[in-house]
């Protein structure tokens, strides 16, 4: 959806903010960590970072190979507009503005810097600090309503058309683009050390975007829902909610208690639970992200 917010207003200007800095992250870590070891993790920047090695010598004006950020934006501009065209105008003004600038912080940082890596002769050490700078730059961005262009653009126009799942698309557009190093480089150690980087960025971003927490959501089957209820409220000061359920082996109506708790919380109503009932049943899951009354609230979230 086209995102429409008023020119300098506050929201505007939090967009706009963390486009910026996201995507001078991005460009630190391709500078520093990710383009120094010819690693190629999807995306037009991977394609830029192929392009750029393989020219090496080929022009005067760039003796070093042809600039990745510019590379970058002669690859994003096209695909942008063939998006809009297949896709209607998705993308908006912040998309554009997100991969122009990270064009120009890419080639700016290299003038500045050159192409040395910030640690030199290992790799995997790269691979994980590009991906996770990667990552932190990318989820700025996102969390502006922003994409970051590139091969996000192709996949959704190759998922209009297959209707196949847009997740796996990404990781299938992806993939190529690695490969495509491969036959550049001719070097098993790059593709696998991208893959690397993509994995790492994902998980960065999934992390940012989701929230980091410590909670746990916990469903709870006892006949001594009424004693676990009250530690729950009165002890723990959490609330909950009670679920109606019925037994599938002698079907027995149960009550089923879900509600919320943090780890310290956990471990005391384990240890109650277990001396009033120690054949209660308890499923215990990683909480994400909660939004709502007594944590996080949604307008918290949004703004």
């Amino acid at each position: 959806m086209l995102q429409k917010e008023k020119a300098f207003s506050k929201s505007w200007f939090k967009s706009y903010t963390l486009i910026t800095l996201g995507s001078f992250i991005v460009a630190v870590g391709f500078v520093f960590f990710i383009s120094p070891y010819m690693l190629v993790p999807g995306g037009v920047y991977g394609i830029a970072i192929v392009i750029h090695y393989l020219t090496k010598g080929y022009f005067s004006f760039a003796p070093e190979g042809f600039p990745i950020g510019l590379m970058g934006l002669i690859l994003n501009i096209p695909l942008t507009l063939v998006g809009m065209k297949i896709l209607g105008p998705k993308f908006g003004v912040k998309t554009i503005v997100g991969f122009v600038l990270t064009s120009i912080f890419i080639d700016g940082i290299s003038m500045i810097w050159g192409n040395s890596p910030l640690v030199e002769n290992d790799a995997l050490l790269a691979s994980v600090f590009g991906g996770v700078l990667v990552g932190i730059g990318l989820a700025l961005i996102f969390k502006a309503k922003a994409t970051s262009g590139g091969s996000d653009i192709i996949a959704m126009i190759i998922a209009k058309y297959t209707h196949l799942p847009l997740g796996q698309l990404l990781i299938y557009v992806d993939s190529v683009i690695v490969l495509f190093g491969l036959i550049a480089f001719g070097d098993w150690r790059i593709p696998l050390y991208s893959w690397l980087v993509i994995f790492i960025t994902g998980k960065v971003v999934d992390g940012i975007m989701e929230g980091l927490s410590y909670d746990k959501t916990l469903f709870i089957v006892s006949d001594k829902y009424d004693e676990i209820r009250d530690v729950i409220i009165n002890d723990l000061g959490r609330g909950g909610t009670y679920i109606n359920g019925k037994g599938m082996y002698n079907g027995a109506d149960k009550t089923i208690i879900f509600t919320v708790v943090n780890r310290r919380e956990l471990a005391i109503l384990q240890e109650f639970i277990h001396k009033i009932d120690p054949v209660a049943f308890l499923t215990v899951i990683n909480a994400n992200e909660i939004l709502g009354e007594g944590f996080k609230s949604l307008t918290e979230k949004m703004n």
